[in-house]
């Protein structure tokens, strides 16, 4: 009881810090207070409450315009009384195969009041993917770009099909979002009797994504604990860059709900568009992940400075490891704004890195969050001391139910794998060294691949890079770097090598230097090193 009275006083202070809690019309906040809770705390309450205090107040900001709250509040009724018409109840599927624009969060929206599970698909996906997932995961119905329609064609029979975002009305072959908002009443449904789960697909780097199922939160304390370390205020401008489907920027959709924030949202990433929206909409956060920010970096300078960015406060990075030379290069150009949350699509987060962490220990993931544990432990499931390498584990309340299509992370005492290796330092800050399965031992030595990568991107001429195991007959593993030099820039493989073994042990040194022009990387920025290696090498490797 203690504790939970404890947990309460925090989201209090956390919320009237981050201006959630603040002074409203008596009857505006009788509405937002009984939205949630007739609604939990859901998407559906945080825009049903966010229209009920802030009528007029833009909620949505894309390519097509803005929207208020009221706006978004009216035509989500309208799109879930739509689907309902077309069979769609509590409990089914829908699946989502949209960019980031108003159609993704308003179907997202109309899911919740419904009670429907959303299924969020990669736009990355060929075809055959978006079969297989559709196949696994049986929604009723799909909702699509219409640039998307030759990727769906064979996943829409015997489901409802919807367009979100139309290009050309007269190509268009199912009926789109707005047409549901156009012929269908815009009433508020009643309340599911249990929330619409929500299904974030794997990054998919080693094989077919799998989708984790995860319920609504029971709470709002994880929403506390990450306003507690990631400075974000209610009723700012967000620019959400990273992908909505993924993990991180779902994330922040769900917090934009708690706060009530302008949602800014562009289809596609651009680096300069992206400062540029910042200026112009005055936004106070920008949420990536890092190889967007490695390529606003990669600006000339004169583009970097014709924006005013003097609103943006927070700069919020995941998805993929934030390398420590990345993280302060950002830092000498924005200021102190750089924030790293590091975390997986089965344990939502884990730590978060606020700039004086990253300025202090480079590289670092940071601190766990309050109401999440971080463990490292060996093999045998015991916990291990500051500076000691092994698996880490995290508990939390967000923790994924397991995949949609069976099977789970390995659990221990009520923690959950993420999959990596890593430790602490003497200041409790998390370190990851690399995945637990990238680990190679090279002529009896333990090498961790993250660890070069990490020094190579600070190298002077280096662009990107991505290191991985291979197998050698002599010593049992080896090291290849595949390198992105920058423009203009001749590097050498000896060059290359030699950068290693004067920062780190010799051992650690690739054996081979592979340039390339550009590395293969998923929509949310993490290297597919399977598409680096060479059937010989996938065929020799085996297992470890």
């Amino acid at each position: 009881m203690l504790a939970k009275i404890a947990d309460a006083l925090f989201a209090a202070r956390t919320f009237a810090v981050a201006g959630i809690l603040r002074p409203s019309r008596p009857d505006r906040l009788a509405r937002s207070v009984l939205a949630l809770i007739r609604w939990g705390p859901t998407l559906a309450s945080g825009y049903i409450g966010a229209a009920a205090r802030y009528p007029r107040a833009t909620a949505i900001v894309d390519e097509r315009g803005a929207l208020s709250f009221a706006e978004v509040n009216s035509r989500t009724n309208a799109i879930a009384n739509g689907l309902a018409a077309r069979g769609v109840r509590a409990g089914d599927g829908v699946a989502l195969l949209c960019r980031n624009h108003r159609g993704f969060v308003e179907a997202t929206v109309a899911c919740s009041k419904l009670g429907a599970h959303a299924l969020y698909l990669n736009t990355s996906f060929a075809g055959p993917q978006v079969v297989a997932v559709i196949e696994r995961e049986g929604p009723r119905a799909l909702i699509y770009d219409q640039e998307f329609t030759s990727v769906v064609a064979d996943a829409v029979d015997g489901r409802q099909a919807f367009t979100a975002w139309v290009d050309d009305p007269a190509e268009c072959e199912h009926p789109s979002l707005e047409e549901l908002v156009g012929s269908h009443p815009s009433t508020s449904p009643a309340p599911p009797a249990e929330p619409g789960r929500t299904v974030i697909l794997t990054s998919g780097t080693t094989g077919t994504p799998k989708g984790a199922n995860r319920a609504a939160p029971s709470s709002l304390a994880p929403a506390a604990a990450l306003l507690s370390r990631i400075p974000l205020h209610a009723r700012e401008s967000t620019v959400i860059a990273a992908p909505l489907f993924h993990a991180w920027g779902f994330a922040h959709l769900a917090l934009g709900t708690a706060l009530s924030t302008t949602l800014v949202l562009r289809r596609r990433f651009d680096p300069e568009d992206a400062l540029r929206t910042v200026s112009e909409t005055r936004a106070t956060a920008l949420i990536v992940v890092p190889v967007m920010l490695q390529r606003i970096l990669e600006l000339e300078r004169s583009a970097l400075e014709r924006h005013d960015l003097s609103s943006l406060r927070v700069i919020a990075c995941s998805g993929s490891a934030l390398p420590g030379p990345l993280a302060l290069g950002a830092m000498d150009v924005f200021g102190e704004k750089v924030y790293n949350l590091y975390g997986s699509t089965e344990v939502a987060w884990a730590t978060i890195a606020t700039p004086d962490d990253l300025r202090a220990a480079p590289g670092t993931a940071g601190l766990p969050p309050r109401g999440t544990a971080v463990k490292i432990l060996d093999e045998q499931r015991r916990e291990l001391p500051a500076g000691e390498a092994g698996s880490i584990f995290v508990g939390n309340e967000m923790l994924f139910e397991g995949y949609t299509g069976g099977g789970d992370k390995d659990r221990f005492d009520g923690l959950m794998s993420t999959g990596d290796v890593g430790h602490f330092d003497s200041r409790g800050r998390l370190f990851v060294d690399g995945r637990d399965d990238e680990m190679i031992v090279s002529g009896g030595e333990n090498v961790f691949p993250g660890e070069v990568e990490e020094l190579l991107i600070g190298m002077p001429g280096v662009r990107d890079v991505a290191v991985l195991g291979v197998r050698d007959d002599d010593f049992g593993h080896r090291l290849r770097a595949f390198v992105v030099a920058d423009d203009g820039n001749r590097l050498s493989e000896q060059e290359v090598k030699e950068y290693v073994k004067s920062n780190l042990a010799a051992f650690k040194a690739p054996r081979e230097v592979v340039f390339v022009d550009e590395l293969p990387r998923t929509a949310t920025g993490k290297v597919l090193k399977r598409e680096l290696r060479d059937p010989a090498d996938a065929e020799r490797s085996g297992p470890r």
